[in-house]
């Protein structure tokens, strides 16, 4: 498959008053054309950055990135300037942003939001843009689009607003689409349109996904491939199927007993105990040591190797990692 993005050894850390922020650690990972990606985790773990970091939207000061490399078709984006990086952005590389209540200007016309994009990045006149706009405001099902595009953010439903801006993001025909939680501030049904209305506009465009999210019940509808994110670090990726069934990492198989499942009624749902570490000092070794139930002597002192499982599937943990299963058959041994 083609591969259109490749992120690797990427650092972002920020700088307080309190001291450095380590808030991404060294992530590793890729995107295939046509594919949707679920990078999944806990709050703070690192999963907003990571994508803010992808569109060059992490501020400075206080933020940056301090070191690594996020390759889109081969061009480091990292080492762009911030002019060729607006060429970029909403053409090649769009971003649809956590709440669509705030990512919309209330004193705008939805029309004009929508235009904006085409007419600063495409050589079409006010009559072009404004068939584009009908024709994405149908792609995304807004009744009525030629009454719509005259009225205002407020005139709007949550989930319709979301379908704006998604529409926004999509209107200049991007290869590549991040969703940074786009369903959080929504309710169920309206979820359950939206990954619809995602499943649809991926088949009628082609374009890459790669979708932010910390529920399990979204990634489980549309994902190809999950990266599970921890602490600053991916510590487990791999298919949909190998970490819904075969999760391997601790943190990982904790995610998903924490989930509620209808074909497991009656059963107590088993949270993780503890908190994350402190990212302001994070520890050297496994961040998730201090709330691992399997948690060996090693953990806390060496970072664990990637342990490949399968050609997908991919694991950073100790449990998994060839040294320490001869330590560990040496010691009962012994």
């Amino acid at each position: 498959m083609e591969k259109i993005l490749d992120v690797k050894d990427l650092h972002v850390t920020f700088t307080t008053y309190g001291g450095t922020v380590k808030a991404v650690r060294g992530v590793n990972f890729h995107l295939n054309k046509g594919e949707t990606l679920a990078i999944v985790g806990e709050s703070g773990c690192g999963k907003s950055v990571t994508s803010n970091a992808i569109m060059r939207l992490i501020p400075e000061p206080p933020g940056k990135i301090s070191n690594g490399s996020i390759h889109f078709h081969g061009k480091d984006l990292v080492r762009l300037t911030e002019k060729q990086m607006r060429n970029i952005r909403g053409v090649d590389i769009s971003m649809i942003f956590q709440d669509p209540m705030t990512a919309l200007n209330p004193t705008l016309t939805i029309g004009t939001q929508l235009m904006e994009g085409l007419r600063q990045h495409k050589k079409i006149t006010g009559e072009e843009a404004k068939q584009k706009a009908l024709e994405m405001m149908n792609l995304v099902g807004i009744p009525n689009p030629e009454e719509r595009l005259k009225q205002y953010p407020h005139q709007f439903s949550g989930g319709m607003r979301q379908r704006i801006v998604i529409a926004m993001a999509l209107i200049c025909e991007p290869e590549l689409l991040i969703a940074d939680e786009p369903t959080t501030a929504l309710d169920v049904t309206i979820q359950a349109q939206i990954l619809e209305l995602f499943n649809r506009i991926q088949e009628a465009t082609g374009v890459s996904i790669i979708l932010i999210t910390h529920d399990l019940g979204v990634v489980a509808k549309i994902a190809d491939r999950i990266a599970v994110m921890y602490a600053g670090k991916i510590i487990e990726v791999g298919t949909k199927r190998e970490i819904f069934y075969q999760a391997q990492h601790p943190y990982t198989k904790g995610l998903l007993k924490s989930v509620p499942r209808l074909d497991l009624q009656g059963e107590k749902l088993t949270p993780i105990d503890g908190t994350p570490p402190d990212l302001f000092s994070p520890p050297v070794g496994c961040p998730f040591t201090a709330r691992c139930p399997f948690a060996m002597e090693v953990c806390d002192k060496v970072y664990p190797g990637t342990t490949e499982l399968s050609d997908a599937h991919k694991v950073d943990c100790w449990l998994q990692d060839e040294r320490a299963k001869q330590l560990l058959a040496s010691t009962a041994n012994n």
